[in-house]
């Protein structure tokens, strides 16, 4: 937006580290923005937050000065899961659109004839497989569960196999 003429003085950008370089936790972000503006920003940060700590604002100068192989590295990884997730939910007949963004997959379980906060308690239960009622995201995620594919091929592996297990005693 900062590109297109006479925004770049009305833009004001806000990042952080946490996805984008797997940095979570470590709170570590940036603003971008007209002078003016961060002097103002600046009013309010400098008695709400102490600091970020230095060894976190080292690392997020390495992330952004050489992390860009690393970064390519953990696209492509997560890509693979997100595949192996996506392709696994919607093969159960847990249709599901395909993630874009984070590392979730929201897949809609209506056809198991449970709610949400009953498909999430009794697959832990019975299964020992964690996933997050779709009702807590709002009225629209009623009917759905989210999943992360934020862990080894072979976990997600494991808990699809326990997915489906689940699914064919229903």
């Amino acid at each position: 937006i900062a590109s297109i003429p006479h925004m770049k003085e009305r833009t004001i950008y806000l990042a952080g580290f946490s996805k984008s370089y797997a940095m979570t936790g470590w709170r570590v972000g940036y603003a971008c923005a007209p002078a003016e503006i961060i002097e103002q920003m600046m009013k309010i940060h400098q008695y709400t937050v102490m600091c970020v700590p230095t060894a976190a604002q080292y690392a997020a100068l390495a992330a952004l000065r050489d992390g860009e192989p690393e970064v390519r590295r953990m696209h492509d990884a997560y890509d693979e899961r997100r595949k192996l997730m996506w392709g696994r939910l919607n093969a159960m007949g847990l249709h599901c659109f395909e993630p874009r963004g984070a590392f979730y997959c929201f897949p809609n379980i209506t056809s198991t004839g449970l709610s949400d906060d009953d498909f999430c308690e009794r697959l832990l239960r019975e299964e020992k497989v964690v996933v997050v009622p779709g009702n807590a995201f709002g009225e629209r995620g009623k009917g759905h569960v989210r999943a992360c594919y934020a862990a080894s091929i072979e976990q997600i592996g494991e808990a699809m196999d326990r997915v489906e297990r689940f699914i064919a005693r229903l």
